[in-house]
């Protein structure tokens, strides 16, 4: 992965915003909060965002509900209280958020239509998970419904919705159909993609909103790129 930062605060693409959150549309390469490559996360360009556009004084508080990998790209919410970040954290732990992603794949799936079980166990060394079909020492069941979308030239869009929230799931979970995302070297992909993503999309989100308790439904488009645009 190219470690460039992507995103700046005048490129920010926000989907969503009010006094409680904001949610934004991450691109592949951004890193949603700080690691040990030192690079500059997503959480501290909405931060700057905020500053800048509300003209703050002072530190911004902005607090991290969930994450994606750093190649994905998608829907990321973060809370602009602390109320709102407990109870987004809540709904998200009581899984009342729908999530849906969209993942271009090389190769056909064996059905249409399928809801997977899987038992994954993490490799930490690897920064890798393994999808197991019984249950082994320290897995998490993982579960996930796909559908096939689209068929392309070369490729296979799969719209799926995410029951459990395991570690690189969706990618372990389709490589181990004989799936693998476009891009994901990590789970066998043949060749990777030019700018270091992966073809794996957080489409959408719907969740009631913590303090107005009101449905929201965020949809996020995804990046510009020649097989994406031919998936919409």
């Amino acid at each position: 992965m190219s470690q460039k930062i992507i995103s700046s605060a005048s490129n920010l693409q926000v989907l969503y915003e009010d006094n409680h959150l904001i949610v934004v549309n991450k691109r592949p390469g951004d890193i949603v909060q700080g690691d040990k490559t030192g690079d500059t996360p997503l959480s501290d360009v909405v931060k700057e965002y905020i500053k800048i556009k509300y003209n703050k004084p002072g530190a911004v508080y902005l607090g991290v509900v969930h994450r994606l990998d750093r190649p994905t790209s998608g829907i990321v919410v973060f809370a602009r209280t602390s109320k709102a970040l407990t109870r987004m954290n809540k709904l998200f732990a009581e899984k009342s958020a729908k999530k849906t992603y969209w993942a271009v794949v090389k190769n056909n799936p064996p059905k249409e239509k399928d809801s997977l079980v899987h038992w994954l166990k993490r490799n930490p060394k690897q920064n890798k998970s393994y999808a197991h079909i019984k249950e082994v020492d320290e897995s998490k069941k993982a579960i996930l419904d796909y559908s096939l979308l689209k068929r392309l030239d070369n490729f296979y869009l799969l719209e799926i919705d995410l029951h459990t929230g395991r570690h690189h799931q969706i990618r372990a979970q389709l490589a181990a159909i004989g799936c693998t995302i476009k891009g994901d070297l990590k789970y066998g992909a043949d060749r990777s993609n030019k700018d270091g993503s992966i073809h794996l999309h957080a489409r959408a989100l719907s969740f009631m909103h913590p303090v107005k308790k009101e449905p929201l439904q965020i949809l996020a488009p995804p990046p510009e790129d020649s097989v994406w645009n031919a998936c919409c």
